[in-house]
């Protein structure tokens, strides 16, 4: 029964990251991510991921801050959280937050505070699918672990 559990999820899983990919959501730097796990990382994607998640948000945050601000002219400084943002996007394959970050990175180039405000709020709805959607996977990935009876030594 447990296998037939696995197999299940591992077919989810499968048709998840499918989706993922048909819709553009990542590309095969994650696939190259998911290439530097193994038994005695197990949890490295998922830690690499949860980085990317946090630091995102502080990027975020600050985004929103220099574009609320009234007196807002420092293209120069959200073109550095831009290019952070496109950076750590493309290690872990997140495609379209990634575009999205270039388009928004064309507008801050031409200090179009309307098109930063449009982009942003774009970004804020890719990042929230990518990261809604990693969270899937790795819910799934758990339960099939958990399904397949796979072990970890326990720390003391």
């Amino acid at each position: 029964m447990l296998g037939l559990d696995a197999d299940r999820l591992r077919a989810d899983l499968n048709r998840l990251l499918a989706f993922l990919f048909h819709q553009g959501i990542l590309d095969e730097q994650y696939l190259q991510l998911q290439q530097l796990q193994d038994e005695s990382s197990p949890n490295f994607v998922s830690e690499v991921v949860n980085i990317y998640f946090h630091e995102s948000e502080k990027l975020l945050r600050n985004l929103r801050s220099l574009l609320m601000d009234r007196e807002f002219s420092d293209y120069d400084k959200m073109g550095i959280h831009l290019n952070q943002f496109i950076g750590s996007s493309s290690s872990i394959g997140a495609k379209r937050v990634r575009n999205v970050c270039v388009a928004f990175r064309a507008a801050s180039d031409q200090n179009n505070r309307a098109g930063c405000l449009r982009a942003l709020e774009l970004l804020e709805h890719e990042y929230c699918i990518l990261k809604n959607k990693l969270h899937e996977l790795f819910q799934i990935e758990q339960q099939r672990l958990l399904a397949a009876g796979v072990r970890y030594p326990m720390l003391n």
